[in-house]
């Protein structure tokens, strides 16, 4: 691959890309922008906070993702009383050969889906904080490395707030991009009816339609594919220009950190990618900046009790920060 010229590794990367956008659209129906953002984000090695109510679709995007490279997958459900070794493993003492075995959790796959992520306690939340920060689980003080890729999509329902914790902002800041998924439209949904309904007894979720495309060191490759695009020194500096923005910004009490243009730069690599390009372009990353951001700003209450929302007062920042023009 190494002895591949430049143009064919992009253009390769750009259909196998592609082909697992197309695999998962066969699964998940109307959710094309959702679907790209999780691209991206596995594309930059990045993980995911995905909000929005239950029923749609969540759980399928990532089983489709996942077989989409053959990857392994693995889901965990978030509860008040769910404990770290429950998420990472424990060591148990075997009598037959008295000697102590590890036991892996459910945190050694390809993709982890953490379902509802804030019911869960601080406790368990910096287990999984370790996890995505290390790439690694420690057990009994032994470090235990994942076998890349590794991805975290956790969910959260936006409207069900009892019996959920706050996730902590150094948790929050872990996170590539935070996916808001809506309703889909009515033909859409007309659609996912059918197709659920379709000569099937009950509602499981089915991804027999959803193809192979690649294998897990396949995803790899493009990861260091995407991380060599060409960044301008303009637009990775129109990148720190609106990461510094949203500290300054009147109704804003937190601003991003510097990790905030670094993800900024991240994701709009692989949005160029999707968009054909070896080159990172100012579009790429405005049109990363929401999901880029959105939860790395505080707003201050009285803007909320106004019906402000940060996505508004990303937009009207976005429109004040000058883009390079050339």
């Amino acid at each position: 691959m190494n002895e591949t010229p430049a143009a064919e590794v992009g253009a390769q990367a750009l259909r196998a890309v592609s082909a697992m956008r197309a695999e998962v659209g066969k699964a998940l129906i109307g959710q094309a922008e959702v679907v790209d953002q999780v691209l991206i984000a596995l594309l930059a090695g990045g993980h995911v906070l995905i909000e929005g109510v239950p029923g749609l679709g969540k759980t399928l995007l990532v089983r489709a993702l996942a077989k989409t490279f053959d990857g392994r997958f693995a889901r965990i459900q978030f509860t008040p009383d769910l404990m770290p070794a429950d998420v990472t493993g424990h060591t148990l003492y075997d009598q037959t050969t008295r000697e102590f075995t590890t036991r892996r959790g459910p945190v050694f796959t390809n993709l982890l889906l953490a379902d509802e992520i804030n019911r869960a306690p601080a406790k368990t939340q910096a287990a999984l904080l370790e996890v995505m920060q290390e790439g690694q689980v420690t057990i009994e003080g032994t470090p235990h490395p994942l076998t890349p890729p590794f991805m975290v999509l956790a969910t959260q329902n936006p409207i069900e707030q009892e019996g959920t914790y706050a996730l902590p902002e150094a948790q929050l800041d872990r996170f590539l991009l935070k996916i808001r998924i809506d309703f889909p439209a009515q033909a859409d949904e007309h659609k996912m009816v059918r197709q659920v309904t379709a000569n099937q007894v009950g509602d499981r979720l089915n991804v027999e339609d959803v193809g192979t495309i690649i294998k897990p060191q396949a995803v790899l490759a493009l990861q260091r594919f995407v991380a060599s695009l060409t960044v301008d020194e303009r637009v990775s500096d129109y990148a720190v220009r609106i990461a510094r923005a949203t500290r300054a910004w009147p109704g804003v009490t937190a601003g991003a950190s510097p990790r905030g243009g670094i993800s900024l730069v991240r994701a709009a690599r692989g949005h160029a990618l999707l968009a054909g390009r070896d080159f990172v372009t100012p579009d790429d990353v405005k049109a990363v900046a929401l999901p880029a951001l959105r939860h790395r700003v505080t707003l201050a209450p009285e803007l909320e009790i106004e019906g402000q929302s940060t996505d508004t007062t990303l937009k009207a920042l976005l429109n004040k920060v000058e883009a390079p023009r050339t």
